[in-house]
């Protein structure tokens, strides 16, 4: 196998929902379109990561069809322009790493190398992750699936491990002697004083390679992934797998899949400062702190406080005589835990689902294709929100069968349709949408349109919308 020459196709995982760092990641928002440990988001500095062009190919990008504006959106804000790929059902990783395998194939030819890094975890130091990539990319034209392993800072138990074999022809790559399970404390003390790497679930390979070894121990995987790709269709430019062929593989991840049972796994070391953002004591343990051991983001004020954690996305968070607490807050939710407790958030999280609570799962700021909107105050028969359309944007054409509206305009101007009339309402101007009224709002200007929107009615969720004409394609 001779691709050592060629560029690396990157492709990013960005499916995921990051249960324990709620209530920042929802499923509706969640973690890996957050900007967490910079002014980017995780996403975009995943993007930027394998962005050079000496390297890399542009990426391939894996999401959800929630997230497809998401993925679309926040890579054009930082110049990158990625090949974005819907699963229509989650199926864990090594379906996903098999349709993106088929489709750097297509895009790429047949021998290319496949770069697969999760959008959701943290690579410091650009320059020794890239270095590691060569190394890997080296070992992977050799024939083999390369993993990036981590050396340990401690006896972490919340990572998978790998014990390395013999060194091979590659400087700095070893074959896979074991994947290991998260240990308990004890073990993974052994593990780290007998040499083991933390498992980052990063991996560079032949995409031909990879498929023939799913082939090997998952054939019937293969072939649905393989019916899903054929029958793949253009979404608006994004790539659609085919939803019936997809939902036939069975979800299993790459490591139960292919790596655990595989005589082709190699490991790098991974010299880079990494972390998955499993919970929030991770983003803690990547900041840096204060004289007192404090790390804070946002508005927080605090007294007389130790090793502490204060996220706050809006809200004042003031604090006094803390020591070991994690607090973060955002406009309509707060947690409040001892750091050493963040493992537990999942379960919260859980909890708040089972009693339907809607926070567990949705922000109070939704995002869409056209812009955002966000609850404002809600009643028993009202609902009031602000709403916000990007320049250039419009929403559906559509009506609603229990509720009318009313709509101010605070800023910019807005093109209204109403059943058969078009027409402008300009700032500090309202207009009126009966109800069944079939209508449309535009933002014909060049800065964002806001405005407020009242809906009375006897029902007020989002599911009382009937699109007639949709430029996204949700009809």
């Amino acid at each position: 196998m001779n691709v050592a020459s060629s560029l690396i196709v990157p492709v990013v995982l960005a499916g995921g929902t990051g249960t324990r760092l709620w209530p920042v990641s929802r499923d509706s928002l969640p973690k890996q379109f957050q900007a967490l440990s910079s002014e980017r988001t995780l996403y975009q500095e995943t993007l930027l990561r394998v962005s050079d062009p000496q390297l890399f190919t542009r990426p391939v990008v894996l999401t959800q069809d929630d997230f497809r504006f998401f993925a679309r959106r926040q890579a054009n804000e930082v110049a990158v322009e990625p090949t974005v790929v819907l699963e229509p059902v989650r199926r864990d990783s090594a379906p996903a790493l098999l349709a993106a395998a088929l489709i750097a194939q297509r895009l790429h030819g047949e021998d290319c190398l496949v770069l697969a890094v999760a959008a959701d975890h943290v690579m410091l130091e650009r320059e020794k992750f890239l270095a590691t990539c060569r190394i890997a990319g080296a070992a992977a034209a050799e024939g083999r699936i390369v993993t990036f392993g981590i050396e340990p800072k401690g006896p972490e138990t919340g990572y998978g491990y790998i014990r390395p074999g013999a060194p091979l022809a590659t400087d700095g790559a070893f074959a896979v002697q074991a994947f290991v399970e998260k240990p308990d404390e004890a073990t993974a003390r052994r593990y780290v004083e007998e040499g083991y790497f933390w498992n980052s679930g990063n991996f560079l390979f032949p995409a031909a390679l990879l498929i023939a070894e799913a082939r090997r121990f998952e054939p019937e995987m293969v072939e649905a992934v393989q019916a899903a790709v054929e029958l793949a269709a253009d979404d608006l430019g994004f790539i659609r797998l085919d939803d019936k062929a997809f939902r036939e593989a069975k979800p299993k991840s790459i490591d139960y899949a292919v790596m655990e049972r595989t005589d082709k796994a190699a490991v790098v070391a991974g010299r880079f400062q990494w972390s998955d953002i499993g919970a929030w004591d991770a983003l803690y343990e990547l900041a840096p702190a204060d004289e007192d051991g404090n790390v804070s983001r946002g508005p927080v004020a605090l007294l007389d406080s130790r090793n502490s954690f204060i996220h706050s996305d809006g809200p004042l968070v003031s604090a006094i005589g803390l020591d070991g607490y994690s607090i973060v807050a955002t406009e309509d939710a707060v947690l409040v835990m001892p750091t050493d407790r963040a493992q537990d958030v999942k379960a919260l999280v859980a909890d708040l689902k089972a009693k339907q609570h809607n926070a567990a799962s949705e922000h109070i700021k939704a995002h869409r294709p056209w812009g955002t909107y966000q609850t404002i105050c809600r009643g028993d028969r009202f609902h009031v929100k602000k709403i916000v359309v990007e320049p250039g944007a419009r929403l559906s054409l559509q009506k609603h069968f229990h509720r009318a509206e009313h709509w101010v305009v605070v800023k910019g101007t807005a093109e209204v349709t109403i059943d058969d009339r078009v027409f402008e309402v300009h700032e500090n101007q309202s207009t009126y949408i009966p109800l069944s009224g079939v209508h449309r709002l535009a933002n014909p200007g060049k800065i964002p349109l806001e405005l407020i929107e009242v809906q009375t009615g006897s029902y007020l969720g989002e599911d009382d919308i009937v699109r007639l004409e949709d430029v996204f394609g949700r009809i």
